[in-house]
């Protein structure tokens, strides 16, 4: 089969992007050809044989300074015409029978969509965030929890100046989500995908194709992981460093945590620099900030401890700081929003604590910390769960199954059979786009 994937950064910046790469490798590994389509980045992974055809960079977070930058980011959000164009001459060249979407909100629009329908390609979209019930992502109103949005409609952002507290800012979010949702911008895609029983549940409350909408968690391939194999070690945390990610909390945790226990937090984002001010004020010398790290360095830091912290203070989807932290053969603490509470069995492979509760957080750590001989046997558990239920061949049998089940569903006039698995597509570029995808 010839997959190609969607997603606006195609370098790990964070889960989705993580997911992305691994799963195509994955198909890759399987015997699938494998392409990429996203926005131009200098960050982006190498080869991508089809870069030329990608929109012109554009960030988004800070917004581009200058009234017309500022315009013409804000009108890409709602329609992308580039992307639309790029997307539309990949498709001829590469010749996919599915198109797997992933993030391609804002800097790539819904417009890929419509290139996707016109070539009758059929296409499945993985959701990571809330962007399709809520226009900030995030169920955030202003940093706290809020649904607002899922039952009352997108333009409660607006109302709600849920995005920062800016009144324009959360008025364009809002729009767009509306117009989006006016306009059907969505209805090409045939198969949405859930990785959690939390955001499926957000998504059949709002509205959100609930006919479509399939349940598939993610996967961690154990292969190359070692798992640890002593007990002991102190705390970790793993993620982007952003004030959804509630590391601040865990700073705050961390005074109530006897001396001498290690922490370690890995990972870089906007908050960076403020949380170690902070971790400078109220811990000093007790954190060490370690930056992003790879996955062979990340997984030895994450062995090296007795548990995994993932404080978030925002309803997680199905964050695979968790799941490789089971690989890894630690066991987490975590907070109770979103899908975190899936991921975790109480007294078996982690603990649940409420969000924003420093002290809580605090005992939960600490009580794994000081019975290490417990927290082994907890990661232990763990990793046997992730074994079990989230191995790599059993997400790919599901999504496959769901890319023949989005084939079947594109209308008839349009629909193309999907080439077996590591066929080459027929015509004069079958030999080039082959081997150049991989």
């Amino acid at each position: 089969m010839r997959v190609l994937h969607v997603n606006k950064y195609l370098y790990r910046r964070g889960g989705a992007e993580g997911y992305l790469l691994d799963l195509a490798a994955l198909q890759r590994a399987a015997g699938d050809t494998v392409a990429y389509f996203g926005m131009t980045h200098p960050e982006n992974e190498t080869p991508l044989p089809y870069a030329g055809h990608f929109p012109a960079e554009v960030e988004l977070e800070p917004a581009p300074s200058g009234l017309r930058p500022r315009a013409t980011a804000a009108a890409r959000m709602f329609w992308s015409p580039s992307s639309r164009r790029g997307l539309a001459r990949v498709i001829e060249e590469f010749r996919p029978d599915v198109l797997h979407l992933h993030n391609i909100y804002h800097q790539l629009s819904p417009s890929v969509l419509a290139a996707a329908r016109s070539a009758g390609v059929p296409c499945l979209l993985t959701m990571h965030d809330y962007k399709l019930a809520c226009p900030s992502y995030q169920l955030l109103d202003q940093g706290r929890p809020c649904q607002a949005c899922v039952t009352g409609g997108p333009l409660q952002a607006a109302r709600r100046r849920c995005k920062d507290g800016s009144l324009s800012r959360s008025a364009l979010l809002a729009v767009e989500s509306w117009l989006h949702r006016e306009l059907h911008a969505y209805d090409p895609v045939q198969v949405f995908v859930s990785p959690s029983e939390f955001l499926a549940d957000v998504m059949r409350r709002a509205g959100v194709y609930p006919d479509r909408l399939r349940v598939v968690n993610h996967f961690v391939d154990l292969t190359g992981i070692a798992a640890k194999e002593q007990p002991g070690g102190g705390v970790v945390f793993a993620g982007r460093l952003a004030p959804e990610k509630g590391v601040d909390v865990l700073v705050e945790a961390v005074a109530a945590l006897p001396d001498g226990v290690p922490v370690d937090i890995a990972g870089d984002g906007p908050a960076r620099p403020a949380l170690e001010a902070l971790a400078a004020r109220r811990v000093p010398g007790r954190i060490r900030f370690h930056g992003r790290l790879d996955k062979a360095r990340l997984h030895e830091l994450v062995r090296s401890a007795a548990v995994v912290a993932v404080p978030s203070r925002w309803h997680e989807n199905q964050p695979m700081a968790v799941l490789e932290a089971y690989a890894c053969g630690v066991p987490v603490v975590t907070t109770d929003l979103g899908g975190l509470p899936e991921l975790v069995e109480p007294g078996v492979d982690g603990t649940t604590v409420a969000a924003d509760d420093a002290a809580a957080l605090a005992a939960a750590l600490g009580e794994l910390v000081a019975d290490p001989v417990r927290a082994f046997e907890m990661g232990r558990a763990g990793r046997a769960r992730v074994a079990r239920d989230f191995a790599p061949q059993l997400h790919l049998d599901r999504i496959r199954e769901l890319y023949h089940h989005a084939a079947k569903t594109v209308p008839a006039r349009n629909r193309r059979v999907p080439s077996p698995v590591g066929a080459a597509p027929s015509g004069a570029n079958a030999t080039r786009d082959g081997g150049a995808a991989r």
